[in-house]
């Protein structure tokens, strides 16, 4: 069936208060994608970001962002006063998130309301509890010992509790059960919140695409709990980390520095952490994409510490004998795998029989000359096509910084005239392909430029910051997208 929706991240909707949550605008930003004509709306991972902010580096695979907690929401429900958080500094570019600034100021406020929920009697938290018993408390001790360490990574905190030895364990959870319960309660008040939304855009008849990366920070709870499932050695340092190679776009690669998956480990645990893992995404999304998906057939490794990914190596993946259980374990499941970049014969095998759609991303189409898999005349009708991902520039910006032949080539393929609407065209050519699913950034609907391009690549700061104007998401807008979807079938 055919279908489009809109890309747009949690964070970049509009918010007084530094940065999107999942309140007012959040449902308001459901309703305008009903009134477009939608049928997805589609998120970046959610998880609670580390250094650099990006949504791909968490500090858990189940937790989601405190940022992400609306503080008008913990008002209503009494556990705020407006004047707790309504004269602070959250930022003075409504279109931009200052991650400083959250971080000095948005936890002393998530105090306040931890106080207050306390007094109150803390309803439903214990139960919250017992149902997250399988990673929640280990979040929470993870979170108070970092606290406690002034932010400071996991791999350098004493041996003992490095190496999670049981008395030191409970000592320090003797010592700090408060600041534990403070960071389990912004888990309780992030997923209280999240259902009622995601119920919401249901009912609205919105799914949401959720986006789970292949890889976790080493810096992170499950690498700290788990440290057999990863490539460490005695000193529990990474011995390899994933990254690419070099390629005409990086010529030394991505270093992406998190650490590669012991799978023969996986293998004989029966794949139960992935098992978990897909289960708990399944709860939070209607459908998940997974990004990087061609690492499951094989991944790129490089030595820890070196500088770039230059020296990196391919090796054999689990394949499809992973998502083989996590069927058979909790059945069968809506995935996007992401299959972007240079794709082997074996990849391509293993994205067939999985039945997992694909990806197509139409800025990659038109170099002069080839007949791109991404050239909309060759997309099957089971993927989900793009004019670009969070990982590239918006249509108007890539149209002004790519080479003249390029753009010729696009413009004769979508017989984009002089006097054409380029963006528009562009979006057009993606409507009417064969593609299931169409998704579009909201960016390119605004039809903004480079300015508001959500992520660069390799560039290690200044992204994820980009959020949309409210005046922008307008009745006048909605209308134009919900034309072209009835046009299109979508």
């Amino acid at each position: 069936m055919r279908g489009s929706g809109i890309l747009l991240h949690i964070s970049s909707l509009p918010s007084p208060y530094g940065i999107g949550t999942l309140g007012r605008e959040a449902y308001n930003f459901v309703d305008f994608l009903k009134a477009a004509g939608q049928s997805y709306w589609q998120i970046l991972p959610v998880g609670p970001t580390s250094y650099g902010d990006s949504p791909y580096q968490s500090y858990s695979t189940h937790a989601g962002n405190p940022y992400f907690i609306d503080l008008d929401l913990l008002a209503e429900e009494g556990l705020l006063k407006k004047a707790d958080y309504k004269n602070i500094d959250w930022g003075e570019d409504a279109e931009r998130v200052d991650y400083g600034l959250l971080y000095e100021n948005r936890f002393d406020v998530l105090k306040k309301a931890f106080d207050n929920f306390k007094k109150g009697g803390m309803e439903g938290f214990s139960e919250f509890l017992d149902e997250n018993e399988n990673w929640i408390s280990n979040y929470g001790l993870f979170m108070s010992i970092k606290d406690y360490h002034k932010g400071k990574s996991w791999i350098e905190w004493e041996e003992p509790l490095k190496r999670r030895d049981p008395h030191s364990l409970w000592e320090f959870s003797c010592e700090h059960r408060d600041e534990i319960d403070f960071w389990m309660f912004l888990q309780f008040m992030f997923f209280k919140q999240w259902k009622a939304l995601k119920e919401y855009a249901n009912d609205m008849g919105i799914k949401i695409i959720g986006d789970i990366p292949i890889y976790v920070s080493v810096d992170s709870a499950p690498v700290w709990v788990y440290p057999d499932l990863f490539d460490l050695d005695e000193k529990l340092l990474p011995v390899t980390v994933a990254g690419c190679p070099p390629d005409a776009f990086s010529p030394t690669g991505q270093l992406w520095g998190n650490p590669i998956y012991n799978w023969e480990r996986h293998r004989q645990t029966g794949y139960n952490w992935w098992i978990d893992r897909i289960k708990a995404a399944r709860e939070l999304y209607d459908v998940i994409r997974i990004d990087h998906f061609r690492g499951f057939d094989s991944y790129y490794s490089v030595p820890y510490g070196n500088k770039t990914a230059e020296n990196g190596k391919w090796n054999p993946g689990p394949g499809l004998e992973l998502f083989s259980a996590v069927e058979k374990s909790i059945g069968k499941t809506e995935i996007i795998a992401e299959d972007l970049g240079f794709l082997t014969d074996s990849v391509k095998k293993m994205l067939k029989d999985s039945g997992f759609p694909g990806m197509k991303v139409m800025e990659f189409a038109f170099a002069p000359g080839e007949n791109s898999d991404y050239l909309p005349h060759n997309y099957i009708k089971n993927c989900v096509a793009y004019a670009g991902t969070h990982d590239n520039d918006t249509i108007l910006g890539w149209m002004r910084t790519s080479g003249k032949r390029e753009i010729d080539f696009c413009r004769d393929y979508l017989h984009i005239g002089a006097k054409d609407n380029f963006v528009t065209e562009v979006l057009r050519g993606l409507f009417r392909s064969a593609a299931d699913t169409v998704i579009v950034q909201l960016q390119d609907w605004l039809e903004l430029g480079s300015e508001a391009r959500m992520n660069t690549p390799s560039v290690p700061f200044g992204n994820w910051t980009w959020r949309v104007a409210k005046k922008n998401i307008s009745p006048k807008l909605a209308k134009k997208i919900e034309s072209m979807t009835v046009l299109y079938s979508r």
